[in-house]
Parts: C-alpha cells; sequence; structure tokens
C-alpha cells in the first residue's frame, strides 16, 4: 500500500497493492493497522455507504456538523469519479483550500478525507459506484451543504455545462456562510 500526502498535509491518496494476472486481479482494500499508521492517527469505522450515480451527477460539497462530524474513507468499485475535499478548520493552514483526484474502479485509488472537511464527487463515466466508510453514523439534523460552485472556493470540476443535482445540492449555501470547524 502506498500513501501519498496531498496539497492538504491531513487528507491521503491510498493506492493499494495490485495482485494480478490473465484471471483477474486481488488486493487488500482496507487494513485498520496499516491505514492508522500511514495517517498517524487511530481511526474507527461505523458505517459504509454505497451509491451510484450516471454521468454528470455531482454530489456535494457535503458534511456533517460536530459534534457528529464524519471521516471519509472513499473509494470506487464502477466507473470514474472526480473527487473534491475542502478544508474547513478555521484553525489550520490550509483552511478553505480543496484537492481534487480521479478515483476510478481502473486505478483503485482511495482517498482519506478526515472530520472538519466538505466533500463532493462528480461522476466521469457513464455510470460510477462509489463506496464510502464513515467514523461517525448519518445524522441527517447535522448535515451541510456548501454550494458546489462556489466563487470563493473556485473548485475546477471537468464538466462542460450543468451538472445533474439532487435539490438538496441544488439548495448548497455559499462557503461565506457555512457552519465552520475550529
Amino acid at each position: 500500500m502506498k500513501i501519498t500526502k496531498l496539497e492538504i498535509p491531513d487528507v491521503f491518496l491510498i493506492e493499494p497493492k495490485v495482485f494480478g494476472d490473465d484471471r483477474g486481479f486481488f488486493f487488500e482494500s482496507f487494513h485498520h493497522q496499516k491505514f492508522c499508521n500511514a495517517i498517524g492517527q487511530d481511526v474507527t469505522f461505523v458505517q459504509d455507504n454505497h451509491s451510484k450515480s450516471q454521468k454528470n451527477v455531482l454530489r456535494g460539497l457535503h458534511y456533517q456538523k460536530a459534534p457528529k462530524a464524519q471521516g471519509k474513507l472513499v473509494r470506487v468499485i464502477q466507473g470514474e469519479i472526480f473527487d473534491v475535499a475542502v478544508d474547513l478548520r478555521q484553525s489550520s493552514p490550509t483552511f478553505g483550500q480543496r484537492v481534487g483526484h480521479t478515483l476510478s474502479a481502473e486505478n483503485k485509488k482511495q482517498l482519506w478525507i478526515p472530520e472538519g472537511f466538505a466533500h463532493g464527487f462528480l461522476t466521469l463515466s457513464e455510470t460510477s459506484e462509489f463506496l464510502y466508510k464513515t467514523t461517525d453514523y448519518y445524522a441527517p439534523e447535522m448535515e451541510s451543504c456548501i454550494m458546489w460552485d462556489d466563487p470563493e472556493l473556485a473548485i475546477n470540476w471537468p464538466i462542460k455545462g450543468a451538472p445533474s443535482l439532487s435539490q438538496k445540492d441544488m439548495s448548497g449555501i455559499p462557503f461565506s456562510k457555512a457552519p465552520l470547524f475550529e
């Protein structure tokens, strides 16, 4: 397993060691001890989620407010997405910065997004299936959503035209009005 610190040092790109031949492949998608050692903290996941999206579906930028904030370990098992994390921690030197990476079933990369970040993704392929582990349970009353196209964040989504959005995502609030973390 190869772990790379990204432009925001608390967000990690994880590349598993894949063993493959003409019959298929095998890889260890999660190993608790190796993962915790690599990111430098002990993490417990309590919920797994699975979503499917069509091309140009954009989900996000979602997060849960404290005390129900969620860390997420995300990966794609079918298709390809552009995945984004935005630092909402006011005390962080990278506050307000974002990082984005392409994750796909083919590259098998994963992204660790710790608590205190908003998260979103755009489906690049005809469909995608997206899995993610969370460090806290879903709490709808603690959920918040920042506008996907917030001008202050200026995320360079790889899309031409308008994405397909849910009602929740159409109602996202500006970054400047978003509840933040300390």
